[in-house]
């Protein structure tokens, strides 16, 4: 049997803040510590209250651990191990059921820790680059990864971590890696419906106890003039929420939707913007969550993000895949349903010590 405190400590030696956690059949994943932190310390203003990804039921936590690797499956159970092909062709349902198997406080990553993500990487001026262009990042022609899925000739996936250190977010040996390109993530706790915007409260999604299902009853829109959380009407028309609607070419955050001809619409996530039916509170909400940039010429203003405002309910995934170079940090896509299996959509865990009631 392997040691695996002996290894926790070897681990930790050469990737401070990495540790081996446990699920509650005793196995391991190799995950990355993010510490509490404050808006300010984010770079995203001056308050000094917590971001939301560190408050699950009402109550603030210490910390969230983030699966250093894209995940793969094991008797039905996800696992961050390096060197692996990731786990890809699964719906939102299935990436969800994987985590929660794994015990408490186990859940697929949620929108609002990948938004904590995005503005620690603006904040400490480093994007991490990865596989969006077959093997490869497409600014590094002399920089690979391990092919794991290779089709018509072409790398798509790449083993799990085994890009330069540029493909870990920090840059370093105790980053997380592959957040850029190779697949994208399904994302847990946000929604749309019909172009309205939804998620649960805070970082409620890394709780199992709250329902991510179609019909869940904790699904919230947001105000617009306060920032604040209500409960959305069912048909996306919900009296003063945030919306998204298509402007200008490019996805602008409104209390209405004037266009939905089309429904699938696509732009930079810089020039997502708001028009003047969204509060500072309602942006600082949406930027928190990854949703709006809260620099929008910082440097992920040229990942490439989709949305669809023209169905009764649109999941996300988040990070882009293997085959376009406009695919990066800040990428998103809601342009599918939760029922949605590609070879290009996989997913990663996280874990949250759950407060106690």
């Amino acid at each position: 049997m392997p040691n695996f405190d002996l290894s926790s400590l070897a681990l930790s030696a050469v990737c401070p803040g990495n540790e081996i956690l446990f699920d509650d059949k005793g196995m391991p994943s190799i995950m990355v510590k993010i510490p509490k932190q404050t808006y300010a310390q984010l770079g995203m203003g001056e308050s000094t209250a917590v971001h939301p990804a560190f408050i699950v039921n009402g109550q603030e936590v210490s910390a969230i651990w983030i699966s250093k690797y894209l995940n793969i499956v094991k008797n039905g159970r996800a696992y961050s191990l390096g060197a692996q092909d990731p786990a890809a062709s699964l719906n939102l349902e299935t990436a969800i059921s994987y985590c929660t198997a794994k015990g408490a406080g186990w859940h697929l990553m949620t929108r609002m820790e990948w938004g904590l993500l995005i503005n620690w990487c603006e904040k400490n001026s480093f994007i991490p680059k990865g596989n969006n262009n077959y093997g490869k990042h497409n600014s590094e022609n002399n920089y690979k990864a391990i092919p794991s899925y290779i089709s018509g000739g072409q790398t798509n996936r790449t083993a799990t971590g085994t890009g330069p250190l540029t493909w870990y977010h920090d840059n370093s040996p105790s980053g997380i890696a592959d957040l850029t390109g190779n697949v994208w993530e399904w994302m847990g706790g946000i929604r749309s419906v019909y172009g309205e915007l939804q998620i649960l409260a805070n970082n409620n999604g890394a709780d199992s106890s709250h329902s991510q299902l179609a019909g869940g009853l904790e699904w919230m829109a947001i105000k617009a003039d306060d920032g604040s959380l209500i409960t959305p009407n069912g048909t996306g028309t919900t009296a003063g929420s945030v919306k998204m609607d298509w402007i200008s070419s490019k996805l602008t955050y409104s209390t209405s939707i004037t266009d939905t001809a089309r429904g699938e619409h696509g732009c930079t996530f810089g020039n997502i913007t708001c028009d003047s039916t969204i509060s500072d509170a309602a942006k600082l909400l949406l930027q928190s969550i990854g949703m709006l940039a809260y620099n929008a010429t910082g440097l992920c203003k040229d990942h490439y993000c989709y949305f669809n405002n023209n169905e009764a309910e649109r999941s996300f995934f988040s990070g882009g895949s293997w085959y376009y170079s406009s695919y990066g940090l800040a990428s998103f896509n809601g342009h599918y349903s939760r029922t949605y299996v590609y070879t290009l959509i996989g997913f990663r865990s996280a874990f949250v010590v759950l407060p106690s009631a």
